[in-house]
């Protein structure tokens, strides 16, 4: 029995008609029909009632179909984990990220990755970082960028720190400075008028709480937008807004000034910087394929790289971070 044999039972199964499916085969008729009989003197069973026109299938055959479609997908299923590993010429990586990410860090993976790998399938889910644990954990998604942990989470996921960056205090290029110096307080940004994020947004949660540790209420002049509006308001003169350094990179429109809290606010508190973790994460119990496994590569070659360009409000995260 080999997956030939296997293959021509199928298509006649579908079919009901040796003539058809010897055409869908691209075989002669005579060839398909020797490839039936040894498949039925191999199993020694009759697969077909014969008849002028049309082949139904036995008790015999009606058991075997299933198992040989199976047979067929799992060989297709090798066919193409040999095709990545030989060149990555066919695939599917599935990656979740984080809004903020997406329009930063993630545009980049992903025209690097493109570019050296065009024939992989890429499919992208942008959510708050739970929600894509969620989608990891139901298999869903293949790797996921996400700017928080549970430690509910570790036995489930392989979760790996790449980047730590500091959250920035932004206004318009063409407005006046916000602080005379490098830094601004929480307490000073607490005054200005600011957009602030979804609710929706990790981001969000993190201010927040640093905002009500330090007893402080923000003056918000707009709420509820998502990551590229918030830029464009600033952009605009609206007001000012916190933002992971990372999102200022190639856009001259916006500047930025480092913020300070005071060092008992928040666990994500670097120095006296407020700061976030940016990590990738996949299933613990599924071994990557060839081309998740080269994606992970990229993202970690452009988190170096990201790093580098920011300066000292990024910095690459210790492996036991």
């Amino acid at each position: 029995m080999n997956l030939e044999q296997l293959r021509s039972f199928v298509e006649v199964a579908r079919f009901g008609n040796f003539t058809r499916a010897a055409e869908e085969l691209y075989l002669a008729q005579p060839s398909l029909s020797r490839q039936i009989a040894a498949l039925e003197h191999d199993l020694g069973a009759e697969l077909f009632h014969r008849a002028r026109g049309r082949s139904t299938l036995t008790v015999a055959g009606e058991s075997l179909l299933p198992l040989a479609r199976r047979m067929l997908s799992d060989a297709e299923s090798v066919r193409r984990e040999l095709a990545e590993l030989a060149g990555l010429e066919r695939g599917r990586v599935r990656l979740g990220a984080t809004p903020t990410l997406c329009i930063s860090l993630v545009a980049e993976v992903l025209s690097v990755f493109h570019a050296e790998h065009p024939a992989i399938e890429l499919h992208l889910s942008e959510h708050g970082s739970r929600r894509l644990l969620d989608e990891l954990a139901s298999g869903e998604l293949d790797l996921a960028l996400i700017t928080t942990s549970d430690a509910s989470t570790t036995e489930r996921f392989t979760v790996t720190p790449l980047l730590v960056e500091e959250l920035v205090v932004i206004s318009s290029a063409t407005a006046p400075p916000v602080a005379a110096g490098d830094t601004v307080s929480l307490d000073e940004v607490a005054v200005l008028p600011q957009v602030v994020f979804s609710s929706s947004y990790d981001l969000r949660s993190t201010t927040d709480a640093a905002f009500r540790a330090s007893g402080l209420t923000p003056e918000v002049v707009l709420e509820g937008a998502e990551m590229d509006a918030v830029l464009r308001f600033v952009e605009r003169g609206l007001g000012v807004a916190i933002v992971p350094a990372m999102v200022l990179i190639d856009r001259p429109g916006l500047r930025s000034v480092r913020l300070e809290v005071p060092r008992n606010d928040a666990s994500e508190v670097t120095g006296s910087a407020l700061s976030r973790t940016i990590s990738v994460a996949r299933p613990a119990d599924v071994a990557p394929t060839a081309a998740v496994e080269v994606m992970r590569r990229t993202i970690t070659a452009s988190a170096t790289t990201f790093a580098a360009r920011a300066g000292a409000t990024m910095r690459l995260a210790r492996p036991a971070e």
